[in-house]
């Protein structure tokens, strides 16, 4: 893919309306905790020392000495034996609670650790830190309301806390608030317009809402005012890559990884370079990236419940039984059974596949792969963990040979372009639904049946970046000859009847089908209609690999398309990309440029 020239934006933050930042601090003037803070940090164990040399219950105080100790020495499960210890002598000892809720926090129990904050919250309710630390617990956990509640409680007698000012306007924004989290951290700078951590936080407001250059301008400033912030060159790698500025993002998230000390934080960013790399075309090493999702440190891994050996690229798997799951999202799991076909053919005659897939897409799996076996798979939130397990396995869990989830055979099988094969579909309809929906759509307005599909049912926080406003649609909806069909999941009254009221366009909603739920008829459905028409979500994968003709819109720095202006994973399938991240208007006009000359 060429590189794109690189997008700057021409305003400056004093010219959007924030104060002008005095000289970066001296190391001994910067925070000691960035972003969301650390329980665990030096600074707060420190703090945690002095109110436990206060404590009046000597019995108590040595072993909690000894607790944050081990804390020091990143020994959790030490801490919390000495806080046991502790409370095992004294169980209404406050500050037992909150350290033992320090060291679970740490080992990432945060169940655990939820309950012992909340327990020294109501020993110890002066400690208005205990309720700063199971805020920012509560947010890690995605209990975002409870945690601006306990973070304006921690502001109530902490006003010039720039820490927790940020961590509430996180809150704010992952609410899907950012003018008030704007507000925030607006009153914020206006008292230390120097913190760097600030202005990142503005950044990543911006970079959610869409306005890639200026939440660069807020990154940038972050990094001025501390060049050695790794959070805001992470982030400004993030937005160079929607922008399509792929070089560039990709040297801002190795400095950034080569900043960072904290396992968590650099699986996160090598995540990130796997998006990087995979949309410069570097598919092999992005595909190594890609197994940081699971690494037991990384926030938000799903731990699979299978307890059978782990297959790896090295593995020998002919003539054995192999289990993969599916994993990510919808769309994914239908984009990853794209390597099925060749997992199959390498197991041999003599070897088993077993499928683990989302419930809704059994029947089109079985369908499409009548040797394997397919199951369905369930997630839990367990101790504000996800884990995901499938029942028809455990019934008889040995007679599987190796697993893995279903996205880790691409290391092995799709390690370049050549590696993808040129097939029509590797997803197979109901041929007698297929035909069904030939003759119901005959009942629908005359012309080509095109089936268009407009939005993913997330597109709250930073997903929504990735459609276009339905507004945009217009110049699609008005070419004339062609019969639109709805095929769009989820609420969508309000854009049809928009449609239907200010462009004068009925789009005919097929009969008696879930759109979301009742995907093996919704994957016939496609392939009844003469077009699929839309932007990347699990409909237009669905369509795609079902061998229907699809066209689907992307947006710069799609890993998906790797490093090419099409999808090798569906080759039938037509692309059209806006020149520059949000520019809609000329794409969609360019779409309905080529539907007038299918139609």
């Amino acid at each position: 893919m060429s590189q794109r020239s690189s997008v700057k934006s021409s305003a400056s933050p004093v010219a959007m309306g924030f104060p002008a930042p005095a000289a970066p601090p001296t190391p001994l003037d910067k925070p000691d905790d960035v972003i969301a803070g650390d329980a665990a940090s030096p600074s707060a164990l420190a703090r945690l020392e002095s109110a436990i040399a206060e404590l009046q219950a000597l019995s108590v105080e040595p072993l909690l000495r000894q607790a944050v100790a081990c804390l020091r020495s990143d020994d959790a499960q030490g801490g919390s034996e000495w806080a046991l210890k502790a409370l095992n002598l004294d169980p209404r000892a406050g500050m037992a609670w909150y350290v033992l809720a320090v060291a679970r926090e740490k080992a990432g129990d945060f169940a655990s650790s939820l309950q012992a904050y909340e327990s020294a919250l109501a020993l110890l309710p002066d400690q208005t830190e205990v309720a700063n630390d199971l805020g920012r617990l509560a947010y890690r956990m995605g209990m975002t309301e409870l945690a601006e509640q306990l973070f304006r409680r921690f502001l109530d007698t902490h006003p010039l806390s720039f820490e927790a000012a940020n961590n509430l306007a996180c809150t704010l924004r992952d609410q899907n608030r950012p003018g008030e989290a704007i507000d925030v951290l607006k009153a914020a700078i206006k008292a230390r317009p120097d913190d760097a951590m600030l202005w990142n936080t503005l950044g990543t407001i911006l970079y959610e809402q869409g306005d890639m250059p200026a939440s660069i301008t807020f990154y940038e400033e972050a990094l001025r005012l501390d060049p050695t912030f790794a959070k805001p060159r992470y982030n400004r790698g993030n937005a160079r890559l929607m922008l399509g500025e792929l070089d560039g993002a990709l040297v801002d998230c190795e400095a950034a990884m080569a900043r960072v000390s904290a396992q968590d934080e650099r699986l996160t960013m090598q995540l990130a370079r796997f998006n990087i790399r995979a949309a410069r075309g570097e598919i092999g090493p992005a595909w190594d990236d890609y197994e940081a999702r699971l690494a037991p440190l990384f926030p938000g891994v799903t731990t699979f419940l299978v307890q059978r050996p782990h297959w790896t690229p090295e593995s020998d798997i002919e003539g054995k039984t192999l289990l993969l799951m599916g994993e990510q999202g919808l769309g994914d799991e239908v984009l990853f059974a794209n390597v099925l076909p060749d997992v199959a053919s390498a197991l041999g005659p003599k070897g088993k596949l077993v499928l683990a897939v989302e419930p809704r897409l059994v029947s089109l799996f079985q369908r499409s792969f009548p040797n394997a076996e397919v199951g369905g798979h369930a997630s839990y939130k367990v101790s504000g963990h996800t884990v995901r397990g499938a029942a028809f396995i455990e019934e008889n869990p040995e007679r599987i040979d190796l697993w893995a989830p279903l996205g880790s055979p691409l290391r092995r099988f799709r390690r370049s372009l050549d590696a993808f094969p040129k097939r029509d579909r590797f997803l197979v309809p109901d041929p007698q639904r297929v035909a069904h929906w030939r003759q119901l759509l005959q009942g629908a307005p005359a012309g080509p049946k095109v089936g268009i599909l407009w939005k993913s049912m997330n597109v709250g926080g930073d997903r929504g970046r990735n459609f276009s406003p339905f507004r945009q649609w217009s110049a699609v909806l008005k070419t004339p000859g062609v019969s639109f069909v709805n095929i769009q999941y989820g609420d969508c009254d309000a854009e049809l009847d928009h449609a239907r009221r200010e462009l004068g366009v009925d789009i005919w909603r097929p009969p008696g089908i879930d759109l979301k739920n009742d995907l093996d008829d919704v994957a016939a459905l496609t392939c009844a209609l003469d077009l699929t028409l839309g932007f990347a979500n699990a409909t237009s994968n669905l369509a795609a690999a079902c061998g229907a003709p699809t066209w689907i819109i992307s947006v710069p720095g799609a890993w998906t398309r790797l490093g090419t202006d099409h999808m090798p994973w569906y080759p039938h399938a037509r692309v059209f990309l806006p020149q520059a991240f949000g520019r809609w208007e000329e794409t969609m006009g360019e779409v309905a440029a080529a539907l007038a000359n299918f139609a």
